[in-house]
């Protein structure tokens, strides 16, 4: 897909992060001018930024979502470990553990993308900010779209940059990308609509994260992914990235947070369901000190069940659905959204491809929202309706999890699933609903792995 820009028009992106990078790179096949802006001062070397706190924090990008950013940035996996940056088998350089459980090894054949969020999101920035066309404004705060009074349609921006006074500029669209902020409330009801419905879940997940050093052979794995189990709500990840680093991220569920002092954060990875990543951390060196983040609440907010919507409006990203980062879905999410808006603007942009976008949009979303909401509907603190399918598709990944653990074909199912790389169905395709209904044919794999209560440390 070439990098160039379209016939005409202008649109404004509000909000620089992954979601509007990707916006940003779609409409610039359609538009002769997109400004993308940001009230941040970006980081010119990278780095973590005020707008972004998760940005400290490991984050994954599944197989899907690295197929999508190289379709839309051809290079970019080279580019990047190129800059130290790691591309590995999401099977057999990964160790899983689900439920307590270790998935067996194995070539999945799906590659993913170890790096650093700052990272990925300056290597984006540059590669947009070298559209023809695009500008990325930091330092700029969208005040408020305006549209016409009869029809409704945006016709521009309200911006506020530092030391300045409130300009509009003329726009044909605009993205109301502005992650988990949630300004698009506001901006619609000024307009005279409705805000969208949303679905909400609250998995009462806290985070914390550490760097720590990287030496070459010291871990038989480039990533470690422990799961939350029903009976032990904490988990925790070690993801390697550039500069020589492994960042570890710890979360606990229900009031169950991982502490910030450093003793208590490896007390608490002793506490996981399972003790490799503990023993881990014990030989790492570390490099920073713990940090904390409460995890806000689960939205989507259902932009496609509204009957009125100002032309040349749309969402995207963060501010269209937030997941619970405990599964990684959330850029490789905004990348489907990216496919979805370039699918519909070659269409057009009139009032029929902003409805289609946001019907395409909840698709791209829908999928990893079911499994992310019915991976926390395991957990009886987390409110929500369990209706029977949810009890039964968790009883049955339940006891996919232990046949995984003697069966690399259904590991590797689960995995290409949950990398969104197919769709759920491929769990019940007739070779893997056979394996995994006749469960695990014996050997050490196929115990319980998850350590009872009494054989866990105690204490934080």
């Amino acid at each position: 897909m070439p990098e160039s820009s379209g016939p005409g028009g202008h649109a404004v992106v509000a909000g620089a992060g992954i979601g509007g990078l990707l916006a940003a790179r779609v409409l610039s096949e359609t538009y002769e001018r997109v400004t993308l802006v940001d009230r941040d001062t970006l980081p010119q070397g990278g780095g973590p930024r005020r707008g972004v706190p998760q940005s400290r924090h490991a984050h994954g990008l599944l197989s899907r979502g690295f197929e999508v950013l190289e379709e839309f940035f051809p290079g970019l996996g080279d580019d990047l470990v190129g800059q130290g940056a790691l591309v590995r088998d999401a099977q057999a350089d990964v160790r899983w553990f689900n439920d307590g459980h270790r998935m067996s090894g194995g070539d999945s054949a799906l590659p993913c993308l170890m790096v650093s969020r700052p990272a990925l999101e300056t290597y984006l920035r540059s590669r947009v900010a070298a559209l023809e066309g695009v500008e990325i404004q930091d330092r700029c705060e969208v005040l408020e779209p305006v549209a016409e009074k009869a029809g409704g349609r945006i016709t521009g921006v309200r911006l506020l940059r530092v030391n300045a006074e409130p300009q509009t500029v003329a726009a044909d669209l605009f993205v109301d990308a502005t992650g988990r902020s949630n300004r698009g409330v506001a901006w619609l009801t000024g307009l005279g609509y409705e805000a969208a419905p949303e679905d909400r879940v609250d998995s009462k997940v806290v985070y914390v994260s550490r760097e720590y050093r990287r030496r070459p052979g010291e871990a038989p794995a480039d990533a470690y992914l422990v799961g939350a189990s029903a009976s032990v709500p904490r988990g925790g990840v070690a993801l390697s990235a550039e500069g020589g680093r492994w960042l570890v991220t710890l979360f606990g569920m229900n009031g169950d947070v991982p502490p910030v002092d450093p003793a208590g954060f490896h007390r608490f990875a002793e506490r996981l369901p399972v003790p490799e990543l503990h023993e881990l951390l014990e030989r790492l060196e570390p490099l920073t000190e713990p940090l904390a983040m409460r995890i806000p609440v689960s939205v989507r907010r259902r932009y496609e069940r509204i009957d009125r919507m100002p032309a040349g409006y749309l969402v995207f990203g963060d501010a269209l659905c937030q997941f619970n980062p405990s599964y990684g879905q959330g850029m490789t999410a905004a990348a489907l959204q990216a496919v979805a808006l370039r699918d519909c603007l070659a269409r057009g942009s009139g009032p029929a491809a902003v409805r289609e976008y946001f019907r395409r949009a909840a698709q791209a979303v829908g999928v990893p929202w079911d499994m992310s909401v019915g991976g926390d509907l395991r957990f009886p603190f987390v409110e929500g309706r369990r209706t029977l399918r949810v009890r039964l598709l968790n009883r049955y990944v339940a006891r996919l999890h232990r046949v995984a653990a003697v069966d690399p074909e259904v590991a590797r199912a689960f995995l290409t699933v949950a990398n969104l790389s197919s769709p759920p169905q491929g769990l019940f395709a007739p070779k893997v609903l056979r394996r995994v209904l006749r469960g695990p044919s014996g050997g050490a794999g196929a115990r319980a792995a998850v350590r009872p209560p009494s054989a866990q440390a105690t204490g934080a």
